[in-house]
């Protein structure tokens, strides 16, 4: 039986595969040939715009090893021919503890290549208390 899932769905899903591979692997240089020059990410809060920025963030990260496992993943198209993909899982870097956390990635594309314009990461660490 043939692939039944849209076009928008496997783009979607191949992205989040090859970025989390990378990521995980400590090539996280190579990230930057998935973003477009004119990217922007904002991690925790802190937004980088430009794709030397976003690359210089993720290469300075304050961890050396990193393992991402998805939980969930869903993915839309955009009425302007984009893509958002959301994510949700779990993370463990070097000794510290599993957290949660959730990443949204707007992909478009230019030429006929797929790239990410917009990237949104946060962990999934709240307080409840007060």
């Amino acid at each position: 039986m043939a692939d039944e899932r849209p076009d928008w769905q496997k783009i979607g899903e191949e992205f989040i595969q090859l970025y989390y591979s990378r990521f995980d692997t400590g090539n996280r240089s190579s990230l930057g040939e998935l973003y477009y020059q004119t990217a922007w990410m904002t991690w925790e809060g802190e937004m980088f715009h430009g794709k030397e920025a976003v690359v210089n963030k993720l290469t300075n990260l304050p961890f050396k090893t990193i393992q991402h496992n998805i939980t969930k993943q869903d993915c839309q198209p955009t009425p302007d021919n984009c893509i958002v993909v959301m994510v949700m899982g779990q993370l463990k870097a070097d000794n510290d503890p599993v957290m949660g956390f959730q990443q949204v990635f707007q992909l478009r594309n230019e030429l006929g290549s797929w790239g990410c314009s917009n990237d949104m990461f946060r962990l999934s660490i709240h307080n409840f208390g007060a």
